[in-house]
């Protein structure tokens, strides 16, 4: 392997990845801060007549985000909760059981990284448990869409802690929930912050279950109220508006991956190696 090659394929490999990311985060950022008559065909060319601070107010206001950002609030933190209690009560019992039927119950838990939910099976479901098209309903489908990988994360994570500690504490009379709560739980940080990024990544810009779930009207979040606003020709072609609604969509996400990135990668190296 000649030297060029040896360090202009790494160079190589993050120029594309660079252009990958690069170019439709640029897209998205100057033809929000575009006028109409600049916006209509977007492309990758600075703005003439910069008027970002009109767009996002025009956004905020006809484009109902306040009450979207609220839904999805009210949908995605019970559906995070959910998800890191009830996977990490199933990770302790699978990483610290040993039976044929505990495995049996692992590897179901699991199939979820592999097997997608069946949107039409979910649809009837929620319609027979008179949950359809409301927010427990749509809490419910994200918690079992998500489930699976806390489970499988936080059960490699456990399995590496050292028994002795969850022994001493119930010679000195700790009860199991007592042990979960003030000793596994805690051990668990880095792969709640994994597991927590990672859910609110999905559920925030999810827009093709909320739409079968939701179906809509207040209870929309903020992809499914960008959906509607735009199927009701509001946006019709107003591609400055329709990205600035992307770039406020996308800023807790943003704000929540920086505050958590440095736990990502310890999380899943940790869940999945260990």
């Amino acid at each position: 392997m000649t030297p060029v090659w040896r360090y202009g394929r790494p160079a190589l490999v993050l120029l594309l990845a660079g252009l990958a990311v690069g170019v439709p985060l640029w897209l998205v950022a100057v033809t929000s801060a575009k006028p109409q008559a600049e916006a209509i065909k977007p492309n990758l060319d600075l703005p003439r007549h910069w008027q970002p601070a009109a767009n996002y107010a025009d956004a905020l206001g006809e484009g109902e985000m306040l009450r979207g950002f609220l839904n999805s609030l009210l949908v995605v933190v019970p559906s995070v909760v959910l998800v890191l209690i009830l996977g990490a009560g199933a990770a302790w019992v699978f990483a610290r059981r040993k039976s044929r039927l505990v495995s049996a119950a692992y590897a179901l838990c699991i199939s979820g990284l592999l097997l997608p939910p069946a949107v039409i099976t979910i649809v009837m479901e929620l319609r027979q448990l008179g949950l359809a098209g409301t927010r427990p309903g749509m809490i419910a489908v994200y918690t079992g869409m998500y489930l699976s990988t806390s489970i499988f994360f936080m059960t490699g994570f456990i399995r590496a802690i050292p028994t002795e500690l969850e022994e001493a504490a119930r010679m000195d009379g700790a009860t199991p929930s007592r042990i979960f709560w003030r000793i596994v739980l805690p051990l668990l940080r880095p792969v709640i912050a994994t597991a927590t990024i990672m859910v609110m990544l999905y559920a925030w810009s999810d827009v093709f279950y909320a739409f079968f779930v939701l179906g809509g009207g207040d209870r929309a979040t903020l992809p499914l109220n960008l959906y509607q606003v735009a199927s009701a020709q509001l946006y019709l072609n107003n591609w400055h508006l329709v990205f600035a609604y992307v770039v406020v969509m996308s800023l807790p996400m943003v704000a929540v991956f920086l505050v958590g990135q440095r736990k990502i990668v310890s999380g899943i190296t940790s869940g999945a190696v260990k």
